[in-house]
């Protein structure tokens, strides 16, 4: 892993981690991967006619020209920090391959990036707006797995899988399919091509040995007995030195890289394991603050309710008083009615008494 990919690893995960776990990710940011030249699986498929076996046991085909196969590496052009391993015209077919001792689910975006650079160089001298369609060849993606970790004999990577919405027929798709090539796994792929067969047994080899002895003895070690053991021994003897070194880096790079995914995965374990706090503390309280809102809203229905009823209450009053207010305007109707009657009679009887006592005089 590149250093500038360990910056947005820290950036995107720094605010979530304890003081340890922030000193052990900026020790294993410290490490940087040198560069090398080249490596042994590319080495050895320079030669043209290792190249031409490896291309008929993929594609089970036998093609014995090794003029018909065009190498057309991308040796300068180097993407986010990683060179194009093998690339190559045959036919009507452009194949990139690529070696990973570490397993890489960006592979299909590096190989757009890599095939558009081929395309390119390809088209350079052509015109793109004439109305002739521009034929150019047929791509093949193909990676060549033999890390530590364990994967599958065999997958199929997509570059639709890094998209951020997922579309059933995406209109950009590129496929790269990975062969697991460690010892033990696809064995007729193995069968059908020899160097890659004693590439993977020199491998093995050297990490067997690594295990039990210095990693440069492990090295000397393992090519002194291929060369014994016929296993890549013609390119062993001429290559020997170059391969000594070549493996050493390698194996550190290795080592250096299986260091930092440890270091990642306890970082992002501790990462995920705060943020699942988090979240927990979180979803406590919106869980509290949900239940304060039905308690607040409990009160809230309560206090309607209250008034509701006090609204009915004065209502049900102000019905009564007005009920008793027009009973006694009634009764005091009828007082007054009353009132003038009597006022009436009396008046009648004073005139009565007034005709009694002229009668009288």
């Amino acid at each position: 892993m590149k250093r500038n990919t360990w910056i947005c690893v820290k950036d995107a995960v720094r605010n979530r981690l304890s003081k340890r776990s922030r000193r052990k990710l900026a020790f294993a940011g410290s490490f940087v991967i040198r560069n090398y030249k080249d490596t042994i699986f590319r080495m050895l498929y320079k030669d043209k006619q290792n190249l031409l076996s490896l291309y008929n046991a993929v594609n089970r085909t036998h093609y014995t020209d090794v003029e018909e196969l065009v190498i057309v590496t991308l040796e300068n052009a180097i993407y986010l920090g990683y060179k194009n391993d093998l690339a190559f015209l045959i036919g009507d077919f452009m194949n990139l391959y690529e070696q990973q001792s570490t397993y890489n689910p960006n592979m299909p975006l590096r190989m757009l990036l890599y095939v558009a650079s081929e395309y390119e160089r390809l088209i350079r001298n052509r015109s793109l707006y004439t109305a002739k369609l521009q034929k150019i060849p047929t791509p093949r993606f193909i990676i060549f797995y033999n890390g530590q970790d364990k994967q599958v004999e065999q997958e199929v990577q997509k570059l639709s899988s890094a998209f951020l919405k997922p579309m059933e027929d995406p209109e950009l798709e590129l496929k790269v399919t990975l062969y697991n090539i460690n010892v033990g796994h696809n064995q007729e792929l193995l069968e059908q091509c020899r160097t890659l067969a004693e590439y993977a047994q020199y491998v093995s080899k050297v990490r067997n040995y690594a295990m039990r002895m210095s990693i440069g003895d492990a090295v000397s070690l393992a090519v002194n007995e291929c060369i014994r053991e016929d296993i890549l021994a013609d390119f062993l003897r001429e290559n020997k030195a170059e391969v000594v070194k070549m493996s050493i880096f390698e194996y550190d790079k290795e080592v250096e890289e299986a260091k930092h995914r440890a270091v990642l995965r306890e970082v992002e374990g501790e990462a995920n394991q705060r943020a699942e706090k988090a979240e927990e503390a979180k979803r406590e309280a919106e869980e509290r603050s949900k239940k304060d809102r039905q308690r607040a809203d409990q009160a809230e229905e309560a206090k309607r309710e209250v008034e509701e009823r006090a609204k009915e209450e004065r209502k049900k009053i102000e019905e009564r008083a007005k009920e008793e207010r027009q009973k006694v305007e009634e009764r005091a109707k009828e007082d007054r009615q009353r009132a003038d009657q009597a006022e009436r009679e009396l008046a009648v009887l004073k005139e009565k008494l007034a005709r009694l006592e002229e009668l009288r005089e």
